[in-house]
């Protein structure tokens, strides 16, 4: 049977400019205009149904075309959606503009309706029965800071592990407190900073540093530069794969928890689940999507070639 996971957090329309030529600040740029589904919940878990997981998503959702066209992507990709529709709210939105090299300019982020996700929400029957049958429960900061603390406290009364994306430095700090309760943060140095207050010159001091504020466990990405990723008093640094086409940056992170998780439920040790993740995410750049449509756990290994081994530094 496959094993379960279940995914709370932002499912809402992703749009993105790219710019043609070289960035002009200040000044109108000559490009092109794309839009899909997307959210960093979403998108891992689009990536983890298609690593062969039954994934649930749980995520406020709009009465209008866009809720529907996430719905419809949700279907398309084998995840079992369950939102909470407003049928009189505007589906929350993210909107980016990215430079011709693939990396981001500005964004922008309407996400009002997902303070609507409360914590008395996830006291619904069906929820609570999603939450019982799980092996995994997964989530993002889009979510209030109270139904955050709210979902850990759940998944840890019934010894769930628990993942978490940062999403963005402001929604970050959302998760100082129940940050005991996660097992496996996925963030960048800036969300990193935004939690601990600093940022340090070496950066095999990020796990010790997120160590003091309660994390247990985590992957904290530094763009091309060697990720640190720890769990279990285990710290390892992997440099990801330096591609040379890159379509899109956007979805890298979420496609690289989801290979992270899908190699730690696989029962690997964290300096090959993230080896894993690296090769999801290196997929994912090369895609003009958010989640590569082609994701498969045969491609992943294949990747995998590309992949260099992680370094134990302890």
């Amino acid at each position: 049977m496959k094993q379960k996971i279940l995914v709370l957090g932002g499912a809402h329309i992703d749009r993105r400019g790219r710019i043609s030529g070289d960035t002009v600040a200040g000044a109108s740029n000559p490009g092109s205009w794309f839009e899909e589904p997307g959210g960093g919940g979403f998108n891992a878990a689009r990536n983890l149904a298609r690593l062969g997981f039954e994934v649930t998503m749980i995520s406020p959702r709009g009465g209008d075309p866009i809720g529907d066209m996430v719905s419809e992507a949700a279907d398309f990709a084998g995840v079992h959606d369950r939102p909470f529709v407003f049928l009189d709210r505007k589906t929350p939105s993210y909107t980016a503009i990215i430079e011709n090299d693939g990396n981001l300019v500005i964004a922008l982020a309407d996400m009002d309706l997902y303070r609507m996700f409360v914590p008395r929400r996830l006291s619904i029957r069906a929820v609570r029965e999603t939450f019982a049958a799980t092996d995994f429960i997964l989530f993002d900061a889009n979510l209030p800071a109270e139904t955050l603390a709210s979902i850990v406290e759940r998944a840890k009364a019934l010894s769930k592990p628990v993942g978490a994306i940062a999403i963005s430095p402001a929604k970050a700090i959302k998760l100082k407190p129940c940050i005991h309760g996660i097992d496996y943060l996925f963030l960048n140095e800036a969300e990193a900073a935004a939690l601990t207050g600093e940022r340090p010159n070496d950066p095999a001091h990020w796990p010790s540093l997120l160590g003091d504020i309660g994390l247990r466990g985590g992957v904290v990405t530094r763009g091309q530069r060697e990720l640190i990723a720890f769990a279990d008093r285990r710290v390892v640094a992997l440099q990801p794969v330096d591609l040379e086409g890159v379509a899109d940056v956007t979805g890298a992170g979420d496609s690289l928890a989801a290979g992270v998780i899908s190699g730690l439920m696989r029962g690997m040790p964290l300096a090959e689940a993230v080896r894993e993740g690296a090769a999801a995410a290196a997929l994912t750049v090369q895609s003009p999507h958010a989640v590569n449509e082609n994701l498969s756990p045969d491609l992943v290994r294949e990747t995998l070639a590309l992949v260099p081994p992680a370094r134990i530094l302890h």
